[in-house]
């Protein structure tokens, strides 16, 4: 992309570290906190030291500062940076992308496009990947910022866990959700809806092969949405601690969905690791142009 122009997004946004160098995107970490540490998500913690801690031990998260922000905005300005297109996930799971909204206004020497995606993890991060590859195909920086909204509906993430009992500790669901899916043995599908809120899509009794067959029935009809069988997309597997249920839904997909280019899968971070604990199967799909 050009010199002078920058993708920024956080840890939340799952971009594996490869891709972020490979296609110069900037990425904010997340703090993980325990009472010994504060760590830095990707840098000097990883999603597997989260999981030897596990049950005993769940860290806290936290949200990069204002001050770090602000930080970083001062070092793209001595950059020369002068373009930042910085995505992030929903505003109501975090609270970066408005402190970034906020620490932008203070340097007007950057142009700063936010782009709150409404979404989590790597339903966040697709997006910074779409629009790096675009910028260093040469796009123009607005048309780019403008094709992200346009496509803010066209990106499906759902995933399930094989309990509750993190994101319920972390405050993201209530009592009686995690007490009935609990008692029940009853595995929800989550995804984001419209707001960025989480929502239930299906719930899903039964083993793990119960569990990604309604996934991916329940994330391609999304995609499709009645329009036609197997459109053209580009598809991510996130999982958390579960590679091999990862490898078998990547058989299922490319044996089913002719259209569905699957990039790669990917271990979920440690401050996103956090709060869905292990065994956790997603399934992303953006829609191509």
């Amino acid at each position: 992309m050009p010199g002078d122009t920058l993708i920024l997004t956080d840890s939340c946004c799952d971009v594996p570290q490869y891709l972020a160098r490979k296609l110069g995107i900037r990425k904010i970490p997340v703090h993980v906190m325990y009472p010994e540490k504060d760590y830095l998500d990707g840098i000097d913690i990883d999603p597997q030291m989260v999981y030897d801690r596990f049950p005993g031990e769940i860290p806290t998260t936290s949200t990069p500062s204002i001050t770090e922000i602000t930080d970083l905005f001062r070092s793209l300005e001595e950059e020369g940076i002068r373009k930042v297109l910085s995505i992030h996930i929903s505003e109501h799971l975090s609270s970066t992308v408005n402190m970034v909204r906020s620490v932008a206004k203070e340097f007007p020497s950057i142009r700063t496009f936010v782009f709150d995606t409404k979404n989590i993890s790597i339903g966040s991060g697709i997006y910074a990947r779409y629009a790096a590859k675009r910028l260093n195909d040469g796009d123009d920086f607005d048309a780019v910022c403008e094709s992200l909204e346009r496509k803010k509906q066209d990106c499906t993430l759902m995933f399930y866990m094989d309990s509750l009992e993190y994101l319920h500790k972390g405050g993201r669901i209530g009592n009686v959700t995690y007490f009935l899916s609990d008692q029940l043995k009853i595995k929800p599908i989550i995804a984001c809806d419209s707001e960025g809120i989480y929502r239930t899509v299906a719930k899903v009794r039964g083993g793990s092969h119960c569990g990604r067959a309604r996934l991916f029935e329940e994330v391609f009809s999304q995609v499709e949405n009645d329009t036609c069988d197997d459109v053209p997309c580009d598809v991510i597997i996130p999982y958390g601690g579960a590679k091999e249920e990862a490898q078998l839904l990547e058989e299922m997909i490319r044996s089913k969905k002719k259209n569905a280019n699957v990039l790669f899968q990917m271990q979920i971070t440690a401050s996103m690791a956090v709060h869905t604990g292990p065994g956790l199967l997603g399934l992303c799909a953006l829609r191509r142009d």
